[in-house]
């Protein structure tokens, strides 16, 4: 006579699923007497007939392996020799994975049939090839005699070529942004300028007018010093932005 299982004692009721241990989180659950184990397996239709899972499939692992972009299924016995055999096989100039691994990855990210890799180490850390980042920002009203303005400081961090420095800080007014649109328009017939933020007749030196002008600079200076045509074509752009002796007479 076989010995008695724990898990399923002989005087259990039909249908009655038993702890291990007695220590499972599962409430135990009578299950209907004729109960198939097939179907387990697959899925009933409305009217009785047999449908396939969606989580059951019949396929070796080697060929869902391989649908999936991953190796040939190996058995876990034969691993070991199917593992010196592969390396065995590798050329002499560089032993398989790690002479793949010593080319920075680059051999790893590429795919099969020219599909895209992922990006490396060195490339998701390194430096974009083109930044700019115009700021303007620290607002200042000055008095002059008997009047009175405000000028803003305009930062400029950037490594395109068409610039002379990677990071300059200038001081201007809102009339000299004016002259500088005036000469952008007679430079560059092909650009649309955008305009500049309005004039402020009354109370123009109160800090929600000024944050508001400031706001108005900050995105006309980004838009026409982004513009490819302007970096390239432009004389007064960068002189504009980080030349401190800028004067709107020289040009």
């Amino acid at each position: 006579m076989p010995p008695s299982d724990p898990a399923h004692p002989p005087n259990a009721p039909p249908g009655l699923i038993a702890p291990s241990s007695g220590h499972s989180p599962f409430a135990r659950i009578a299950l209907p007497t004729a109960f198939p184990a097939s179907s387990l397996l697959r899925g009933q239709g409305a009217h009785g007939e047999h449908t396939s899972s969606p989580y059951v499939t019949d396929q070796p692992r080697s060929a869902l392996n391989e649908r999936f972009g991953g190796a040939e299924y190996v058995p876990p016995h034969l691993r070991q020799h199917h593992h010196h055999a592969s390396s065995s096989s590798s050329p002499a100039g560089g032993t398989g994975a790690r002479a793949r691994a010593g080319t920075g990855g680059s051999e790893q990210g590429q795919a099969q049939g020219g599909e895209p890799r992922g990006q490396t180490l060195e490339e998701m850390y390194s430096a974009p090839e083109n930044t700019l980042e115009i700021e303007v920002r620290d607002p200042r009203t000055q008095e002059f005699g008997r009047k009175m303005y405000t000028d803003y400081e305009i930062i400029c961090r950037t490594n395109i070529p068409a610039f002379r420095v990677r990071y300059s800080s200038v001081r201007r007014r809102y009339s000299d942004f004016e002259a500088f649109r005036d000469i952008l328009e007679r430079e560059s017939q092909r650009v649309n300028i955008p305009p500049l933020p309005g004039k402020v007749f009354s109370g123009r030196f109160t800090d929600e007018v000024i944050e508001q002008r400031r706001e108005g600079l900050e995105r006309f200076l980004q838009i026409v010093a982004g513009h490819p045509l302007l970096q390239t074509g432009s004389k007064v752009l960068c002189a504009f932005l980080q030349d401190p002796s800028w004067n709107a007479a020289n040009y």
